[in-house]
């Protein structure tokens, strides 16, 4: 299962290790995309496939589907990790999510988001001012089923 929270350095050439345990439960061939709130998304290609199948399954005369795939399947590249588990960011991905020096893993049991340290803390901050307010929001949504 994908959990947790991992930290690691950013190389110069935009080269990153995978936590280990994110590593075995992930596999060889990945997707990494733009996630929301200047995240990356990383998963396998059998979760990408699944993710990919909810974006474009409706009309592509949708204005919402359309930028929808345009922002995550647009923004797509497939990463093999090496045999030390590293993995190039993309110019484009890095630059969105605004890398620097030291990037945050978190495991969303089907999907990683990668984070810049500082804007994981900024984050990590709203969430825990928010807390009460998002658990309300997510109850109304359940009862609403």
């Amino acid at each position: 299962m994908l959990i947790g929270e991992y930290r690691s350095k950013v190389g110069e050439k935009k080269r990153v290790s995978l936590p280990n345990k994110l590593r075995k439960e992930l596999g060889k061939n990945l997707i990494l995309t733009r996630g929301y709130e200047k995240s990356l998304v990383l998963v396998n290609k059998e979760m990408w496939e699944s993710i990919a199948g909810e974006v474009v399954s409706g009309s592509f005369i949708n204005k919402s589907i359309r930028d929808t795939s345009r922002f995550l399947i647009g923004s797509a590249s497939e990463i093999n990790p090496d045999n030390q588990g590293r993995i190039v960011i993309p110019q484009g991905l890095y630059e969105y999510a605004q890398l620097s020096k030291e990037a945050v893993f978190i495991g969303l049991v089907n999907w990683v988001e990668i984070w810049d340290k500082k804007n994981w803390k900024a984050r990590l901050n709203y969430l825990k001012e928010h807390g009460d307010e998002i658990a309300d929001e997510l109850s109304k949504m359940s009862s609403k089923k």
